[in-house]
C-alpha cells in the first residue's frame, strides 16, 4: 500500500544499496522535466524508526536538491515486518 507525505529531503537516508555514482546529465534533465511539469513519478520510501529510508528514486531525489528543493512529496511504502 502506497501512502503520499511531504517529507524533509533532509529525512531520507539513502542505503549503501543504492549509492552509486549519480549520472550528472540525468539528474539535470530530471530537474529540467520537475522544474516545468512537477515530479512526475513519485520517490519511494519507507519509515524506519528514526528516518525515511530511500527505496527507489536516487536521481529525482538528487534533481529535487539540485533545484533547492527542501521538502517534497514522496510515496510511503507500508514494508510488513517478519
Amino acid at each position: 500500500m502506497l501512502k503520499p507525505v511531504i517529507i524533509k529531503i533532509d529525512e531520507i537516508y539513502i542505503p549503501q544499496a543504492l549509492r552509486k555514482p549519480v549520472d550528472t546529465a540525468k539528474v539535470e534533465a530530471l530537474a529540467e522535466s520537475i522544474a516545468e511539469n512537477g515530479l512526475q513519478t513519485p520517490i519511494l520510501v519507507r519509515e524506519d524508526v528514526k528516518r525515511f529510508v530511500l527505496i527507489s528514486g536516487l536521481h529525482r531525489l538528487e534533481a529535487c536538491k539540485a533545484l533547492g528543493e527542501t521538502k517534497i512529496t514522496v510515496n510511503l511504502v507500508q514494508a510488513r515486518k517478519f
